[in-house]
């Protein structure tokens, strides 16, 4: 719905997802390139059953409403959308991002949602990742 009304005013709309557990400066260095390619941005994150599936059961370290709070504050952001399932797929069909933007660590092929995005006229980009940032390597830095 937000999505639309801002394609009719003439904006382009972006969409990126992720879990975005415990947010790091690769997060946010991410959603400001993201931002930087659209007018306005949504990110779509994995609800805590998506996370656990995922990346396992000692995951999320934080929850799905602490994860969107963080998100949203953030000014690069313009709306935060959960998804119960394990890809965006859904979403991105109600959405219907102009662009779709993942991070380098990804390619045109692997995107969810590439194809998709693609057949209605939207574009895919991939954006450059900040190195030595990881949510994972936290963790086991701070397990021991």
């Amino acid at each position: 719905e937000a999505a639309e009304r801002w394609r009719l005013r003439g904006y382009k709309v972006g969409f990126t997802n992720g879990c975005f557990d415990l947010l790091h400066p690769g997060h946010v260095h991410l959603l400001e390139q993201c931002r930087a390619m659209c007018d306005r941005l949504i990110v779509g994150i994995n609800a805590d059953a998506s996370v656990k599936r995922l990346k396992g059961p000692t995951r999320p370290a934080q929850g799905e409403a602490a994860r969107a709070a963080v998100l949203a504050s953030l000014s690069s952001v313009d709306l935060v959308c959960l998804f119960e399932e394990d890809t965006p797929i859904e979403l991105i069909k109600q959405i219907k991002p102009d662009l779709l933007i993942k991070g380098a660590d990804y390619t045109r092929e692997t995107v969810v949602g590439a194809d998709l995005v693609e057949s209605w006229g939207g574009s895919v980009a991939l954006a450059q990742l900040l190195p030595g940032h990881s949510t994972t390597a936290t963790l086991a830095r701070l397990r021991g």
